[in-house]
């Protein structure tokens, strides 16, 4: 069972947002190739907000995701995408349905 997560806090640059939304999407398949991580969302929280959500089961499959190929390419991309830094905060899930 998923006791760990990650939520992740992006904000586009002006006029950025069409490729913010992209890049989230063509991380799909990188995800998709993390055996640690169970569950893994991209999220479109306002016009220029967007979000990651993902669960693990374990520590050591949240920190591999942490120094991962989607993180190594989003901040390969921050400063050319997003208008600051990204807010990634680790999560404990307490009730799972």
């Amino acid at each position: 069972m998923e006791k760990f997560a990650l939520l992740a806090r992006v904000e586009a640059k002006p006029g950025k947002e069409n490729d913010v939304l992209e890049f989230l999407k063509s991380a799909l398949p990188l995800a998709q190739d993390e055996p640690d991580t169970v569950r893994w969302y991209a999220l479109q929280l306002g016009p220029s907000t967007f979000g990651i959500f993902d669960t693990f089961e374990t520590e050591d499959g949240r920190n591999a995701h942490l120094s991962g190929k989607i993180a190594e390419a989003l901040m390969a991309n921050a400063s050319a995408l997003l208008s600051k830094d990204p807010v990634i905060e680790k999560v404990g899930l307490i009730a799972i349905k």
